[in-house]
């Protein structure tokens, strides 16, 4: 109605406003389930990220990381911290929060109690665990012999895993990437192109 004044509204009304629009940008509804699921929401590490490593071995995790770990459980400082090994089979570092541990757990509850299967399992994940904090800036401190196992000198990059995410060289992440692709398509082929 051009020409009239616009009728003000009350703080309360524009608060409750900006607030259905805050919850409707991050809410949306699945239209198979018609169940509420975050959007941004992601409860998983993915993507893939490089950053600078300094001369102390420190390094910013990246955001959408530390918003997971967040998610996770992790509160800063006082909190548990991110536990942080070498990978079993790469030269890379294993990361994560509360959700890793679980898996782990859950592996091991597995296997028989006292068994040697149990015991060198938890000597290799447990045993050369590391639990790292994230400082004020974004960042963890990753310990020399870490650094040393994963190859790390002045960048790395981090691999989101779903529950789980790595620390990797760069140029031998190129390289994983490359084997990885290729098993994929394989595999792909031998799915009859399903995956």
């Amino acid at each position: 109605m051009a020409g009239y004044p616009r009728k003000p509204r009350s703080h309360s009304s524009r608060a409750q406003s900006c607030f259905v629009k805050l919850r409707t940008s991050r809410v949306f509804l699945s239209s198979e389930s018609g169940s509420a699921t975050r959007e941004e929401g992601m409860d998983r590490f993915v993507s893939t990220f490089t950053n600078k490593l300094d001369a102390k071995g420190r390094v910013s995790i990246p955001a959408p990381f530390r918003a997971v770990l967040e998610r996770d459980g992790y509160r800063g400082a006082g909190a548990s911290g991110i536990y942080c090994y070498p990978a079993i089979d790469a030269a890379a570092l294993d990361c994560g929060g509360e959700r890793l541990a679980q898996k782990i757990d859950g592996l091991l509850a597995g296997l028989p109690d006292y068994s040697d299967e149990r015991d060198e399992l938890s000597v290799a994940l447990y045993g050369d665990v590391q639990v790292l904090t994230i400082d004020g800036d974004g960042r963890i401190v990753v310990p020399e012999d870490l650094r040393t196992h994963a190859g790390l000198t002045s960048q790395v990059t981090f691999v989101g895993l779903g529950d789980k995410f790595q620390i990797w060289q760069p140029e031998a992440f190129d390289a994983r990437r490359k084997i990885a692709r290729e098993k994929a398509l394989e595999h792909r082929k031998l799915l009859g192109g399903k995956v």
